[in-house]
């Protein structure tokens, strides 16, 4: 088989040059990361049933996501809590390895076949489906120095200036804030108030839904219309109320005169308005969390990276750097001990062949590149070159005048200096292989975290 190469010395230039597009063109599609894939991937499901303890969304919400959901493909176990601010949330946890973006898809789909069971009040808020990602590489906090600004104002100023920015930075996955909250219209009701008219909270929250509602108008002077009408205008109304003064203004209930007990209204009119049973204020969406910072509120803002995130390819940008050293260094070594530049350009040529082809079998393998994937081509680097500095010393030796072993004869050709030279290092050059296999191959079937770190490196 190596006479065969070496006689047909074009053949083998194909040979080597596929290799190089194989690996040339499978490098685009292969993934980067800082290391692989370790920790289980997890998807997080988390909704809100608004006023209700947590016993109440445990029965309504959360058993019946956890029953739509379980059995969900690769999934390994699942856990979920449920508060009693009406916050629902159960985390997915998948096989290692498996695809996040699958698991994601799988576990909205099977969020959806449970939609229908669910109150009216979770779906109309939402549910979030979110491929969950803990690691912060930015944590900062926000504060007004003369405490002049509340922590509403600050969130809200990081949520239109900063926030937005910040996620369209290459590599960050996700912004988020804590100790904040965003503006929100904030009725207060009082129970006193609502049982002398009545009424109940429902009744108040029926009001604000049929009452605060964009509604389409529709246009003048639209064909078919009078000849004479010359113009087309667009209608616009007072949609969605903005002002606090507003939705007190909002109305409750009317003919309150004939309500039980008598009851009437506090304006001695007919009509029960929000103002005569409550407040409304523009204030915080929640008040469950406040962050402290130098002794007055703050707001703290966490940024979350992607896999192939900046600190993920500077790590890398380190290791191709190393890589390339490896190289440089390895020609001037060959050059220092051979002293033949052609002799030197051979092995140089035989790297880029390696090293590129192999991201081919990185591709095949569904191997991702990082860190310890590059380690392993930079050791193997210096593997390569090693066998061809035995085979490249043994061909000179025989056109330098040295006698083949055993006979009295000296082989001046190239070719057949290398076909003598090849025939006596083959079955080292194999044997060399094969021990370095029975080495790092048991290492990538090592069991747990360890197998699956040094999995990918040993390959």
């Amino acid at each position: 088989m190596v006479e065969f190469f070496i006689r047909r010395p074009i053949f083998a230039t194909v040979c080597a040059l596929l290799i190089v597009l194989a690996g040339a063109v499978s490098l685009p599609g292969i993934p980067i990361s800082l290391y692989p894939q370790l920790a289980p991937p997890q998807v997080v499901v988390s909704c809100n049933y608004i006023g209700a303890n947590s016993q109440d969304v445990e029965s309504a919400v959360t058993i019946i996501l956890e029953q739509a959901i379980n059995g969900v493909e690769g999934m390994r176990y699942m856990s979920s809590s449920s508060s009693n601010d009406g916050s629902s949330t159960i985390t997915i946890t998948f096989q290692t390895g498996y695809n996040l973006d699958i698991a994601a898809v799988d576990v909205q789909n099977r969020v959806a076949t449970a939609q229908g069971r669910l109150p009216a009040t979770v779906n109309s808020t939402g549910i979030s489906i979110t491929k969950a990602n803990s690691n912060f590489v930015l944590m900062a906090g926000f504060i007004s120095p003369d405490h002049s600004l509340s922590p509403d104002f600050i969130q809200n100023y990081l949520d239109v200036y900063v926030a937005d920015a910040l996620k369209r930075v290459p590599g960050v996955g996700n912004v988020m804030s804590f100790g904040g909250a965003n503006y929100a219209m904030r009725i207060w009701l009082d129970p006193t108030k609502l049982a002398a008219r009545g009424l109940t909270p429902l009744d108040v929250t029926n009001a604000l839904a049929e009452q605060n509602v964009e509604v389409p108008a529709g246009q003048l002077g639209v064909p078919p219309s009078d000849p004479k009408q010359s113009y087309q205008m667009a209608v616009r109304v007072a949609g969605r109320l903005s002002d606090p003064s507003q939705f007190e203004n909002i109305v409750v209930k009317s003919n309150a005169a004939n309500a039980p007990g008598g009851a009437t209204t506090g304006n001695g009119s007919g009509v029960v308005l929000l103002k005569d049973v409550g407040r409304a204020e523009l204030g915080a969406e929640s008040y469950g969390s406040r962050l402290k910072y130098s002794g007055g509120d703050a707001v703290g803002l966490g940024v979350q990276q992607l896999s192939n995130a900046t600190i993920v390819h500077d790590s890398i940008v380190e290791v191709e750097k190393t890589l390339a050293e490896a190289i440089v260094i390895v020609i001037i070594v060959i050059f220092l001990f051979l002293q033949d530049w052609r002799a030197t350009i051979i092995p140089a040529i035989t790297i880029p062949v390696s090293l590129i082809g192999t991201f081919a079998f990185i591709r095949l393998f569904d191997f991702s590149i990082n860190s310890l994937t590059l380690f392993g081509i930079t050791l193997a680097t210096g593997l390569v070159v090693d066998d061809a500095i035995v085979v490249i010393e043994n061909v000179q030796r025989h056109l330098e005048g040295q006698t083949v072993a055993g006979t009295d004869e000296c082989v001046h050709d190239p070719h057949k200096a290398t076909i003598v030279a090849m025939a006596e290092v083959t079955s080292a050059v194999i044997a060399t292989s094969l021990v370095l296999i029975s080495v790092f191959v048991p290492v990538s079937l090592f069991p747990g975290t360890t197998g699956i770190l040094y999995k990918q490196f040993s390959l």
